[in-house]
């Protein structure tokens, strides 16, 4: 199986940008090894002043990555911790908002 290219934007609350950015320089050990595991390979954040967050990794298959750290603890109190972070629905956790986006060009 190929390697897929996988990006996604969310948009973080605007008055929480500097906690954000904060958290994701402390990632817990367990957090990060989980998402190794589980498939998600050159991930990435980039964040704009106004919120947007712009995401991006690889995996074979995006939703058996986001399964699997679905199944994790460790995701479970990240998730929790991180969804008020963030500009969704309500009762929706940050990594079941993230819809890819369409590549339509590759060099």
């Amino acid at each position: 199986m190929t390697m897929k290219r996988i990006c996604f934007v969310l948009q973080v609350k605007p008055d929480r940008l500097d906690e954000y950015k904060r958290r994701h320089r402390t990632v817990w050990p367990e957090m990060l090894n989980a998402l190794r595991e589980t498939g998600w390979n050159n991930y990435s954040l980039f964040l704009r002043e106004d919120g947007m967050l712009v995401g991006y990794l690889e995996t074979e298959d995006f939703e058996h990555a986001r399964t699997g750290m679905a199944a994790r603890e460790v995701n479970d109190r990240w998730q929790s911790e991180m969804k008020d972070f963030f500009v969704q629905p309500e009762g929706l956790t940050p990594d079941r908002a993230m819809q890819p986006l369409e590549e339509v060009f590759h060099l």
